[in-house]
C-alpha cells in the first residue's frame, strides 16, 4: 500500500499559483477542475496549444504574442508553438529594477555578495555595450568557463539580450573537455575566471587558457573575471586575441537601448550531452520554449512567487543552472553557491538555507543520501521557517531518502522529486501542490505533457516498467543538434525507437496513484534471464547498509545470458566481509526480487562519475566487457575506470 508522507493544506492549495491558474482557465474555457490535478492535466494535454497560449497571458511573458497557437506538422519536432510570437529572453529575466536583492553569491569559504535588481540591470547594460563594441551579433556564440558566480549570470543575460547564443562549462571540465564542446560551435567570445575553489583547494583556471585558445581558434576575445574575494591571478600575454578585465567593462556609462524582440524559436543556448559514449552532442535550445516551460515549472509546479528566494546546488555546466537562472523571470531572487557542499561541515547547505531564508531548496538525491548515511538530525538545529519546497533530482530518490527528509530536515515541506534532462532543459515529471507526496514516487506528469510508459512493442503500460515517452509535442523540444546534417543524430536520439514519439531513455513506471518511479536509464537496465530490471531498485536497498558508502551495478554478458555485478565503495573502518555480502544478497532477494540479486559483489575504491556527479554505469559495463571508452575526458574521475579492468572475479 502506498504511504502518504505529506499533503498541502487547503489554505496552501487555495493560495497557490496553480489554483490561480485553474481559476483563470475555468473563467475563459467554462470548465470546472475543482482542484483536481488529474482533470487539469488531462485538459492541458488535450488542449496543449491553447494551454501554452493561455499560460503566456497568465504569466505575463514580455513580448508580442502571435495570433496562432501552433503551426502543426506531421513531424513531431517540427510543430511550432506560438508561431510569429516574439520576445527577448534577457528582458524577461530582468523582471524588476529596484533596490531589492536579485542574486546572492556564497562561496564555500563563507564569502557572500549580492546584486540588487538595479545593479543587475546596470551590469547587464554594460556587458551588452561591450558585446556590441566587439561586433557580436545575433546568432554568434558566446561561451563561459566559470564557476557558479554572479558574473556568469550577467554575461548570460547580456548574451541573450542581443540575440547571441550562450554556452557554458564549469571549471571541473578539463581543457580537453572544454575544447571538445566549445570547438564544435566556433564561439567568438570566452568569459573565463582566473581560479576557483573546491573543498579548500585553490584551482588555477587561467593557466589553462593558452591551450584552450589553441584548440578553439575561433575565439578572438577573452574576458577575464576575478574570483570573488580573491587576489587576481594574472595571465600570460596572449597573441592574436584581445583580452579584457571584467571590471573594466563595468566602467562604461549606462546607455538607453530597446530590447530587440526575437522569434519564439530563436536559439538561446547550447547544452551538451555527457559525452561518455563519444563526442558530446551539442543540443540547441529555443528562447521561447525554454522561457515558457521554465515559468510553467517554477510557478505552477513549484509555486515560486515574487519575493521568494530560490537555491539550487548546481554548476553552470549542468542544465539546472539554466533552470535556476530563469527563476528571475518570476520576480524571485536566486542564490548561487560555489564549492563543495560539505566543506568543513556536513550541514553547510542547510545553514545557507536557514541564513538566506530560502523558500525552494534544490539538491540532488545523492546529497540527501549522503546526509542520511551520516545520520544527522537537522530538524531541531534549523527551523527553516521560510522553506516551502525541497526539490530533488539527478537520480531517483530512494524510499529512505523520502523518509529522511521528513524525519530529519522538515516535516511540513513539499518534497518534489523531479526528472527531465539536458535534452529538454526542463522536466517531464515533477511535483504539484494538489496531490499528496507519496513515498518513493514523483507526483505526476508536467502540465501539457502527454507522458506515458511504453512496452518495447509501443503499448502503454500501467504498474509495469517500460520506456518513458512523451506522445505530444511541447515548446522546450530542442531545435536540433549542432552540425547534424538532415537531423540524423537528432532523430536517432529520440524518434527512431517509436515512430514520431519522443523516447526519453528512462526506464520508468506509472503507479495507480498516478505517481511515477524512475528505475534508471534504459541503456543501463539489466536483463538477467531476458527480464528487464532497473538499477534504482538495487541501489535503494544497498544504500541502506551503513558500511557501504556508495555503489554501482551493471550487467555482464555471461554464458549466453546477463548476470548482475555489484561494485561497492566501503566507508572507512569497514570491510566487505562474507557476512556482509550474504546480508546484502538476502536483503535484495526478500525486498526486491531474486532476479535482482547480484551474482558478484566486488569492492572498489572509487566509482566513475560525470562532471555533474552522475555515476556512469555504461562506462563500467564497457570496461568489464573488454570494450574501450571513447571519451574519458567527460568523466570527473577517469582514473577510477582502471580498477574495473581485467578483474579475476569476473572471469569465473
Amino acid at each position: 500500500m502506498t504511504k502518504k508522507l505529506w499533503e498541502a493544506s487547503l489554505f496552501q492549495k487555495k493560495n497557490s499559483i496553480l489554483f490561480s491558474f485553474e481559476n483563470y482557465i475555468s473563467k475563459r474555457c467554462k470548465i470546472n477542475f475543482n482542484r483536481n490535478y488529474e482533470r487539469l492535466l488531462d485538459w492541458t494535454i488535450k488542449n496543449s496549444p491553447k494551454f501554452w497560449s493561455l499560460f503566456w497571458d497568465f504569466s505575463n511573458i514580455k513580448g508580442i504574442k502571435g495570433k496562432k497557437d501552433i503551426k502543426k506538422s506531421k513531424v513531431f519536432y517540427k510543430n511550432l508553438f506560438l508561431p510569429n510570437s516574439k520576445l527577448n529572453f534577457g528582458e524577461n529575466l530582468l523582471s524588476k529594477n529596484n533596490s531589492e536583492k536579485a542574486i546572492t553569491f556564497i562561496s564555500e569559504n563563507g564569502f557572500r555578495e549580492i546584486r540588487t535588481w538595479s545593479q543587475l540591470n546596470q551590469d547587464t547594460n554594460k556587458i551588452v555595450q561591450f558585446l556590441k563594441r566587439i561586433k557580436i551579433k545575433q546568432n554568434d556564440r558566446v561561451v563561459a568557463y566559470t564557476p557558479n558566480i554572479i558574473e556568469a549570470v550577467e554575461a548570460f543575460i547580456a548574451t541573450s539580450t542581443i540575440g547571441a547564443v550562450w554556452s557554458s562549462c564549469s571549471p571541473d571540465f578539463g581543457v580537453q573537455g572544454v575544447i571538445e564542446r566549445f570547438a564544435q560551435i566556433k564561439p567568438k567570445v570566452l568569459f573565463i575566471t582566473d581560479q576557483y575553489f573546491y573543498n579548500g583547494r585553490r584551482i588555477n583556471i587561467i593557466d589553462r587558457l593558452p591551450k584552450i585558445l589553441k584548440g578553439i581558434p575561433s575565439i578572438k576575445n577573452v574576458v577575464i573575471i576575478k574570483y570573488p574575494s580573491e587576489k587576481f591571478i594574472k595571465c600570460k600575454t596572449l597573441k592574436k586575441v584581445r583580452t579584457f578585465k571584467w571590471t573594466d567593462l563595468l566602467k562604461s556609462k549606462l546607455q538607453i537601448f530597446n530590447f530587440t524582440k526575437y522569434d519564439f524559436e530563436h536559439e538561446i543556448a547550447i547544452l551538451y550531452s555527457s559525452g561518455t559514449t563519444g563526442k558530446p552532442k551539442c543540443i540547441c535550445h529555443k528562447s521561447g520554449g525554454v522561457l515558457i516551460q521554465h515559468k510553467k515549472e517554477h510557478q505552477l509546479h513549484c509555486d515560486i512567487k515574487e519575493g521568494d528566494n530560490v537555491f539550487y546546488f548546481t554548476t553552470c555546466g549542468w542544465m539546472m543552472w539554466n533552470w535556476l537562472v530563469s527563476v528571475l523571470s518570476s520576480k524571485a531572487s536566486i542564490v548561487l553557491f560555489d564549492g563543495s557542499p560539505m566543506f568543513k561541515k556536513d550541514d553547510l547547505l542547510l545553514k545557507i538555507a536557514e541564513n538566506e531564508k530560502i523558500t525552494l531548496f534544490g539538491i540532488s538525491a545523492k546529497y540527501i543520501d549522503s546526509l542520511r548515511k551520516l545520520k544527522p538530525n537537522f530538524k531541531y538545529k534549523y527551523k527553516l521557517k521560510y522553506l516551502k519546497t525541497i526539490c530533488s533530482t539527478g537520480s531517483p530518490l530512494s524510499n529512505d531518502g523520502f523518509k529522511y527528509v521528513y524525519q530529519n530536515i522538515k516535516n511540513n515541506v513539499h518534497l518534489a522529486s523531479i526528472s527531465g534532462g539536458t535534452d529538454i532543459v526542463s522536466c517531464f515529471v515533477l511535483g504539484n501542490l494538489y496531490q499528496s507526496v507519496n513515498i518513493g514516487e514523483i507526483q505526476n506528469k508536467g502540465l501539457g505533457l502527454d507522458v506515458d510508459i511504453f512496452s518495447e512493442l509501443g503499448k502503454p503500460l500501467k504498474n509495469k516498467k517500460g520506456e518513458l515517452v512523451c506522445k505530444n509535442p511541447f515548446p522546450s523540444m530542442p531545435s536540433k543538434f549542432w552540425n547534424d546534417k538532415q537531423d540524423k543524430k537528432f532523430k536517432d536520439a529520440y524518434f527512431n525507437y517509436f515512430p514520431n514519439i519522443w523516447r526519453h531513455g528512462d526506464f520508468a513506471e506509472i503507479k495507480n496513484t498516478r505517481g511515477l518511479i524512475i528505475h534508471g536509464r534504459s541503456d543501463t537496465t539489466l536483463n538477467p534471464g531476458g527480464v528487464r530490471i532497473g538499477t534504482a531498485e538495487i541501489y535503494s536497498e544497498v544504500e541502506k547498509f551503513q558500511e557501504i558508502k556508495e555503489s554501482i551495478v551493471v550487467g555482464q554478458s555471461w554464458n549466453n545470458d546477463v548476470r548482475v555485478i555489484l561494485f561497492v565503495v566501503m566507508h572507512s573502518k569497514h570491510n566487505l566481509t562474507e557476512d556482509l555480502v550474504k546480508r546484502i544478497k538476502v536483503d535484495i532477494k526478500t525486498k526486491v526480487s531474486p532476479r535482482h540479486v547480484p551474482s558478484k559483489i566486488i569492492e572498489v575504491k572509487d566509482i566513475p562519475r560525470t562532471k555533474s556527479g552522475k555515476i556512469v554505469e555504461l562506462a563500467v559495463r564497457n570496461i568489464i566487457e573488454g570494450n574501450g571508452i571513447k571519451n574519458k575526458e567527460a568523466l570527473a574521475n577517469p582514473e577510477a575506470l582502471k580498477q574495473f579492468k581485467n578483474l579475476k572475479d569476473l572471469k569465473i
